[in-house]
């Protein structure tokens, strides 16, 4: 088994802990090329469009309509500048319970690390799909991760290239689809 030494250049490849050392070693010779981010760009060249907090919404509600319709419904989808990705938080969700009258009444909200804004809408959607699943389970269990394929059938390789996408900003600190969002 070969294990992946990080270099002084190279900083130690948090987000991808758990992989494989042959996973690890091909984004290690990544890195140290600097081809991380020319094959993150080449394998998704366009960041998605949508802007707002309400085409956010509308589009969570149409993911939940399509696999999903008989989960509670959601109050609030939006992005949230706050979220840090040092917590390994890219979007959260929740249930927040209020009395009125006699009634509980619980709202649910989804919220989007806006650093996500400029992402390419499989990113996007392996987010969604991520935090929609909390819905209707808590724990990142087998059951959650069934329900993450069953929405979208290529999550895993989502997440794992997100994960890449991570290690990039880390490494480099450079957003790759910023600079086209802004061209608009």
């Amino acid at each position: 088994m070969t294990s992946v030494a990080p270099t002084q250049d190279v900083k130690p490849l948090k987000y991808l802990q758990g992989y494989g050392a042959d996973t690890l070693a091909q984004v290690a010779q990544l890195v140290a090329g600097q081809g991380l981010g020319d094959w993150l760009l080449k394998r998704y060249p366009s960041g998605h469009g949508i802007r707002t907090d309400k085409a956010l919404f509308e589009y969570v509600q149409d993911l939940k309509q399509e696999h999903l319709r008989g989960a509670e419904p959601l109050n609030k989808v939006a992005f949230d500048s706050k979220l840090q990705v040092v917590a390994h938080a890219l979007g959260t969700h929740t249930t927040i319970s209020r009395v009125q009258g006699n009634k509980l009444k619980a709202k649910r909200e989804i919220r989007i690390a806006s650093m996500f804004k400029d992402a390419p809408p499989e990113f996007l959607q392996m987010i969604a799909v991520h935090e929609l699943a909390h819905i209707k389970e808590r724990e990142h269990d087998k059951a959650f991760y069934k329900l993450c394929t069953y929405m979208a059938p290529n999550y895993h390789q989502l997440e794992f290239e997100v994960r890449l996408y991570l290690t990039h900003l880390d490494i480099t600190g450079t957003r790759l689809w910023a600079a086209a969002v802004t061209e608009n």
